[in-house]
């Protein structure tokens, strides 16, 4: 099925910022007010203004610059980018959500974590996607996912309050949180972007856990605990590369009849 033209065009933008973020010297996509008036409307407009506005030298600065341009870009896409940018890009997470293609969703789940599949509706992806080479070593680095067959015995069903807690406290650093989420100012808007991102998937939705305290109880205290306070199965690659050591993490899998949400806070040094 082919893609709405509004989301087509929007798709092509977001490809040509991440490509430029990432070095690429590209031109402008050819015919930019054709494109805009092709589906993508204002705000096809807005971001194509911006673009030709900047500068290309220095390329580090152009660069820099179009990273900016590009979250405001996704912020302004949807809600749900608001959300998950607000909440998470300041931290080390990894977010990604796919298709629903089997009955085992743990197919649905490794492919997410090996980033073989596009998020269904075009939505951010947050993670190390962009420049890291460990891949070329680990293919799903930072994940040693567990084979489909293995995979949900290392998870725990979680209430829908206990899944936004979870991900509410990945807006937490692994190491030395001054000011974990339970005594923020802005507990309740931390935990309102939480809501926003596990509501895409619906009310019916399934949330699994890692974490091992909800091995015994699917509602969990997470806000209490913080991350310090979680011990989790493993998912990530034990292997040392570039001098990284990843040695905590908290997980949180959403699914759906249509998809699969992946939300993995991860610590390292």
């Amino acid at each position: 099925m082919s893609l709405p033209a509004g989301r087509a065009v929007l798709d092509l933008l977001d490809a040509h910022l991440e490509a430029l973020w990432g070095g690429a010297d590209l031109p402008l996509p050819q015919g930019p007010t054709q494109l805009a008036a092709g589906g993508g409307g204002e705000l096809a407009r807005w971001v194509l203004a911006q673009l030709q506005n900047l500068p290309r030298e220095p390329h580090d600065v152009f660069v820099r610059q179009v990273g900016s341009l590009l979250a405001e870009f996704r912020s302004r896409r949807c809600p749900w980018n608001a959300a998950a940018l607000r909440l998470l890009d300041d931290t080390n997470v990894f977010v990604a959500t796919g298709p629903r293609r089997y009955e085992d969703w743990a197919h649905d789940v490794r492919a997410v974590l090996h980033r073989s599949v596009p998020d269904p509706r075009g939505w951010v992806r947050l993670g190390w996607d962009r420049t890291d080479s460990a891949r070329h070593t680990v293919p799903a680095y930072p994940f040693d996912p567990p084979d489909a067959s293995v995979l949900p015995s290392r998870l725990y069903p979680l209430t829908a309050e206990a899944a936004v807690a979870a991900l509410a406290v990945m807006a937490e650093e692994w190491q030395s949180e001054s000011a974990p989420v339970r005594s923020r100012p802005d507990r309740d808007s931390v935990l309102a972007d939480a809501r926003t991102l596990l509501g895409r998937y619906g009310p019916a939705a399934c949330c699994w856990t890692n974490a091992k305290t909800a091995a015994s109880d699917p509602a969990p205290d997470f806000l209490a605990a913080g991350l310090q306070g979680t011990e989790s199965h493993r998912f990530l690659t034990s292997e040392y590369v570039d001098g990284l050591d990843l040695f905590e993490e908290l997980g949180l899998i959403a699914v759906t009849d249509d998809e699969v949400g992946v939300f993995w806070s991860i610590g390292a040094y």
